[in-house]
Order: C-alpha cells, then sequence, then structure tokens
C-alpha cells in the first residue's frame, strides 16, 4: 500500500535494544562460566570426580521413568454393554493381548507365615500402597483339579454332560435331593424363585435390587434395595447364581436366552472395567459375587468367550487385596473383614476349580487374615480382629478354612460345627447360607437335623401370591446387607440355601474340597 513502510522483525526500530540485551546475557554467561572453571580448577580431584558423578545420576533419574501403576480407584462402567455372549466375543477382541496372565516364569516372593503377626493397621486402603510383588501365577486347577471317577460322578468340571454333571442332570440331581436331604416341595421352591428372577429381570440383561425400575414389575414386590439401586454388578450376580446352582447356563436349561443375556451382562462388565466388574454404587463384596458367577459359567461351559472376562474379574480381586494384613473389604487394598473375604475366596476357590490362574501368594495372605481374627484355635472369628467373633462370622471363616484345606478331623473346625449345629437355623438367611453349607460339607448327624429345620422354614415363607409369589423376604431375616438389598437378596440367599444338595457337590465336592487349596 502506497505510503506505508512494511517492517520485517530484523530491521524494525526494536531489534537495536534485543541485540544489545542478549548481548548483556552473554556476558553474564562467560562470567559465571569463567567463575565454574576458576572453583572446579581450585577444587581438589576427588570433589570434582563426586559432582560429576551426581551430575550423571541426576540425569540418568530424569531418563528413567516410574512403572506403570494400576489405577485401582472405583471406575464407572460405561452403559453400552453387551447384549448377548456373541458380543462378548467381539468386545473381547478388541481388547489387549496381555489381559490374560501367561505361564511365563518370575521371581516368587515367599512370605513367612508369621510375616504379618501382630501388624496394627489403622489406615485405609489408599494409605497402604504397597510396592506390587512379582508372583507367579501358579495353575491351582491343573494342579488341584484330579481325574478321578468319583468327580466325574458328581459332574465336575472334565465330568458328565459337558461339565455340569448332578447340577444338569435330572436323574442325578434328584438322587442327590434324596441322598441329601431335599423333597419335592424343596425342589418346587426353588423352580419358583427362579420364575420369580426371570419376571423381574431388566431389558438390558441384567438385574437391579430397586424393583421400581423393573418395566414388569413397576414396586408391585415390597422390601425393594432402592439405596443400592445403582449395584447393578451385585444384583445381577445375585440374580444369576441360582440359575447355575441349579444347573441352567446359557446353553443348558429352560432358560438360556435370559441367561445369555444376563452373563453377556456380568461379563461386558469386566471386560469394560478391565476386571473391575462393580461401578458406582457396588463394592469388593459386588466384585466377589461377579467372579463367583462368572468362574462358574465358564467352568460349568466351557464356553471360552467366558475365558478372559473370568480371569479378569479374578486377576482385579487379586490386586484389591490389602497388601499388609491379607484381606478385602470395601476399595481396594482396605484392611480386611471377615465378610468380604468369604466372597472372595469363594471367587478365587471358583476360579481355581474352573482351571483359571490364581496367585498362590494372594491364598497365604488371605490364610494370614484369617488367622488374625480367629479365636479359640479357628473354632470362632471376628469381624476385623478376633476381639468380636459371631455366628454369622464364625460360618464364614469355617468355610473359608474348609476350602483351604482345613481335614474334617480338625479339633477347631469339629468345635465350630458342634456350635452351629448346636444353635440350628437362625432365619438370618446371611449366616444360614454359609450355616448350611459348613454343615452339608461335614455330614452326619449334625447336617440332618439342622437340614430338616432349615428347608421346612424356608418351604414355609417363600411367598405364594401375586408379584411376589417365589421369592422370599416376609418370615426371614436376611442378616448382614438385607436391608439394603432387599428381597432379590433374601431370595438368592433362600433359593441357593435349598440348591445346597447338589450345588455344591458338583463344584465343591468331598474330593475337591479336600484337595489343598494352598499348594
Amino acid at each position: 500500500m502506497a505510503g506505508h513502510t512494511q517492517t520485517s522483525p530484523v530491521t524494525s526500530p526494536q531489534a537495536p535494544a534485543a541485540t544489545a540485551a542478549e548481548g548483556r546475557a552473554a556476558s553474564r554467561r562467560a562470567g559465571a562460566t569463567s567463575a565454574v572453571a576458576g572453583v572446579l580448577q581450585q577444587a581438589p580431584a576427588w570433589a570434582v570426580s563426586m559432582l560429576v558423578h551426581v551430575i550423571i545420576l541426576l540425569a540418568m533419574a530424569l531418563i528413567v521413568s516410574e512403572p506403570p501403576q494400576q489405577d485401582l480407584r472405583p471406575k464407572m462402567i460405561v452403559s453400552d454393554l453387551p447384549e448377548s455372549m456373541e458380543e462378548i466375543a467381539e468386545l473381547a477382541d478388541e481388547m489387549p493381548d496381555q489381559q490374560l496372565p501367561t505361564e511365563e516364569v518370575v521371581e516368587t516372593v515367599v512370605v513367612p507365615d508369621a510375616a504379618v503377626e501382630n501388624v496394627q493397621v489403622v489406615s485405609t486402603a489408599d494409605d497402604i500402597d504397597a510396592a506390587p510383588v512379582a508372583v507367579e501365577l501358579a495353575d491351582f486347577g491343573t494342579e488341584s483339579v484330579v481325574s478321578s471317577d468319583l468327580l466325574a460322578s458328581v459332574g465336575a468340571i472334565g465330568g458328565q454332560a459337558g461339565g455340569l454333571g448332578g447340577r444338569s442332570d435330572p436323574k442325578m440331581r434328584q438322587q442327590l435331593v434324596l441322598a441329601g436331604g431335599g423333597n419335592a416341595q424343596s425342589e418346587a421352591a426353588v423352580e419358583a424363585a427362579l420364575k420369580w428372577f426371570i419376571t423381574h429381570q431388566m431389558p438390558d440383561g441384567g438385574w437391579s435390587f430397586d424393583f421400581k425400575a423393573c418395566p414388569s414389575c413397576q414396586g408391585q414386590c415390597t422390601h425393594s434395595g432402592q439405596s443400592r439401586a445403582e449395584d447393578r454388578c451385585g444384583a445381577t450376580a445375585l440374580a444369576l447364581l441360582p440359575f447355575l446352582g441349579r444347573g441352567y447356563t446359557h446353553r443348558e436349561g429352560p432358560y438360556k436366552r435370559q441367561l445369555d443375556a444376563g452373563i453377556a451382562y456380568l461379563a461386558g462388565m469386566s471386560l469394560r472395567g478391565q476386571g473391575q466388574c462393580y461401578g458406582q454404587g457396588g463394592t469388593l463384596y459386588s466384585q466377589g459375587l461377579a467372579g463367583i458367577v462368572l468362574s462358574e459359567s465358564y467352568a460349568m461351559t466351557k464356553d471360552p468367550r467366558l475365558q478372559l472376562p473370568a480371569q479378569l474379574a479374578l486377576n482385579f480381586i487379586m490386586s484389591a487385596q490389602d497388601p499388609v494384613g491379607g484381606g478385602w473389604r470395601y476399595s481396594p487394598k482396605q484392611p480386611g473383614d471377615t465378610s468380604a473375604v468369604g466372597w472372595q475366596l469363594m471367587a478365587l476357590k471358583s476360579g481355581n476349580m474352573a482351571n483359571l490362574q490364581v496367585s498362590p501368594l494372594t491364598v497365604k495372605k488371605a490364610v494370614s487374615f484369617l488367622d488374625s481374627v480367629q479365636s479359640d484355635d479357628g473354632a470362632a472369628y471376628g469381624y476385623v480382629d478376633k476381639s468380636t467373633p459371631a455366628p454369622a462370622r464364625n460360618a464364614v471363616g469355617l468355610l473359608c478354612r474348609m476350602y483351604l484345606g482345613w481335614k474334617k478331623s480338625n479339633p477347631a473346625l469339629q468345635r465350630g460345627v458342634t456350635t452351629l449345629a448346636k444353635a440350628g437355623p437362625s432365619k438370618d438367611l446371611y449366616h444360614d447360607y454359609y450355616a448350611t453349607q459348613v454343615l452339608h460339607h461335614f455330614e452326619g448327624d449334625a447336617w440332618n437335623a439342622w437340614n430338616t429345620k432349615m428347608r421346612d422354614m424356608l418351604i414355609n415363607t417363600q411367598a405364594r401370591r401375586g408379584h411376589e409369589a417365589g421369592s422370599w423376604y416376609d418370615g426371614v431375616d436376611g442378616g448382614h446387607g438385607a436391608d439394603a438389598a432387599g428381597r432379590l437378596y433374601c431370595t438368592a440367599l433362600s433359593a441357593m440355601i435349598l440348591e445346597v444338595y447338589y450345588r455344591h457337590l458338583p463344584i465343591y465336592g468331598q474330593q475337591s474340597v479336600e484337595e489343598d487349596f494352598r499348594e
């Protein structure tokens, strides 16, 4: 444009000032360099050498980055979960290949039995972020589950009917019901409960503790768990467990289509959360339940699409263990309580029986936790320490001990079983759920007396009218968690108690229980 003189940075009026400033800066740098050189010339040789080494070490520290740490903080589970097992396979293909543990041998760390004795834990999980320990993930399933005619006859993994055995074969199931003390009424009660669950399945394949959210119920059933409405993982896992206990899966039984959607919903949570199944509203209690479901589903069907989500769920449980006390509670690495430990150990044992990988160090630490809360040499168990033994906690601890290798002849186990049997069923379903399993495994007169009372009490208290027909709440006390989780929780525990005749023999039959889970 005429009359306008364009200037460049080089020829602008500010250039001389900038050049002078740069000159003064260069002079200061030269002076500083000269001063440093003078100091180095006057310093002794050993001081110069030390300074050089310090500079090198600092440079190396800047280059070496911190090893990646697994983020164990609760994540929000995305809503676009798979709606069928076919979609699970597609989702699994998108996961990184290294998610499944390998057989690669790494350094194994052996922890002494008394490593955590007399340790008082006063902080939360976030405060105890112990350094990760490298351990070998031994394949417990291969080592512990041996082929035998006994296991095949009761339908253990690798047995008859594609691994379902006593759970899925009506003739075998009937034999086990009669041998264990069940009857036609108890079997009818289980089927009625399963129909109730199907009626309350959500359109996305999962379940909810909140019945008002269920389109087919819309709050017709009382005692809805509205305060736990966001814990879809816990509700879905609890609803699925009685189907698996009955031998019904997404490949066998009358509810294949519904269970395909339900298992896909839970497996999708595991894949999306990279092992963490629960989202907002859930805890490690929900994670343990999901671990049992995914492991049992994989064990019973050998569906390869379930291997990765099941293993990832177990991996998260192992990584969430309190590194000091060896327990689990609500959040990852939080000092444990006996109740949460029971669910996590049941998940790990289910994975063990499904030939999934379980770290022996995780199990060893869990044993240390049980040692820290036991009293009377292991016949009784407290909640977070040994000072508060109670019937429900005693039942949880004793069942864990049975799965961890205690023999029937163990004096503490015998004393604990005697105490449970003498007290009898309490209508506290949480206590009764664990005590029923303990006594069933123990067998004998104590089991026969317990079973008659437990079986008849549940048959007589099951709802028979309206939308609640087939469920439980009135007439029973759900105990731990029932106030929050409501009718769905009570119905799941009641149905599984009535399935104990065949539910625990196929997966935890006497031969398998007596295998040493720890070695």
